[in-house]
Order: C-alpha cells, then structure tokens, then sequence
C-alpha cells in the first residue's frame, strides 16, 4: 500500500524567507517541509487558537505556520519566522 503524499506548497513570502536564511537554517526548514510531504499533523505540531485550519510546527527558533486542505491533500505554508514575529501577520 502506498503512502499518502501531501502536496505542501509555499506563499510567495514564505519562498522569499527561504531564498533569504543562511544555509543551515533553510536546511533545518527544508527537512520539516519535507516530512509534511508524508503527514500533515507530525509530533510538535500545534493548532493555532482561533484559526479554523491553521498549525505551527517549529524548526529551532524558527516557526512554520501552515493550513491543511484534507479534501485537495493540501499544506498551504502561509509565514515562516522566528519565533513571536510570525504569528503577527495573520488573518483570522
């Protein structure tokens, strides 16, 4: 039986964070998104009060904030930060 693939897509803003961090930091990051690929609720991830759809999952200081669409197998990555400042940005 194969595994079901999450497809994890990233906001225009998480993508240019990416581009931005020192390598190692984009490293930590990169493998946190890829085990999203495999499942969309791993240990560490928290559900953001008052959001609907929305999680955290944190990579060393680092923040990912992220919405899951079950019906499409969709991860929507909305901010990526550091701690405290990522969670400023959002809508409810």
């Amino acid at each position: 039986m194969s595994e079901v693939r999450w497809q994890v897509r990233l906001l225009k803003g998480p993508q240019k964070i990416l581009r931005k961090l020192p390598a190692d930091a984009r490293n930590r990051l990169l493998v946190v998104l890829h085990q999203l690929e495999v499942n969309a609720y791993p240990e560490g991830c928290k559900k953001l009060t008052g959001y609907e759809h929305f999680y955290r999952i944190r990579a060393g200081d680092w923040r990912i904030i992220y919405s899951v669409e079950s019906g499409e197998l969709v991860i929507l990555v909305l901010e990526i930060g550091a701690r405290g400042g990522v969670y400023k940005n959002l809508e409810k």
